[in-house]
């Protein structure tokens, strides 16, 4: 069983940045995909970013040049650097994790970005 806890969270001004970090239990973080979508109200779930096991990563494309997904296996750790926020990033966002054809998915922390 896995467990995901995210930080990192809060209210920003639209140019600012924030960093989410996602804390997981359990043995398979090393083999695992771990990625962040988000939830904006009133629409579906999508994805932000991803990163596989072996550093591999992709980006939606409102994300790329601004996002950037790393991890740290040693400390089971995923994290999302975003710079240039806007205020449409606004949202709950959620980390995930895939390993071995089952995914767990984190409680969301809300991100708002302020015009």
């Amino acid at each position: 069983q896995v467990q995901l806890v995210e930080s990192g969270g809060g209210l920003v001004q639209a140019g600012g940045s924030l960093r989410l970090s996602c804390v997981a239990s359990g043995s398979a973080f090393r083999l695992s995909v771990i990625g962040w979508y988000r939830q904006a109200p009133g629409k579906q779930r999508e994805l932000v970013a991803t990163i596989t096991s072996s550093g591999r990563t992709n980006y939606a494309d409102s994300a790329k040049g601004r996002f950037t997904i790393s991890r740290d296996n040693a400390k089971k750790m995923g994290y999302l650097q975003m710079n240039s926020l806007k205020p449409e990033d606004t949202a709950v966002y959620y980390c995930w994790l895939g390993v071995v054809s089952t995914t767990y998915w984190g409680q969301g922390t809300q991100v708002t970005v302020s015009s």
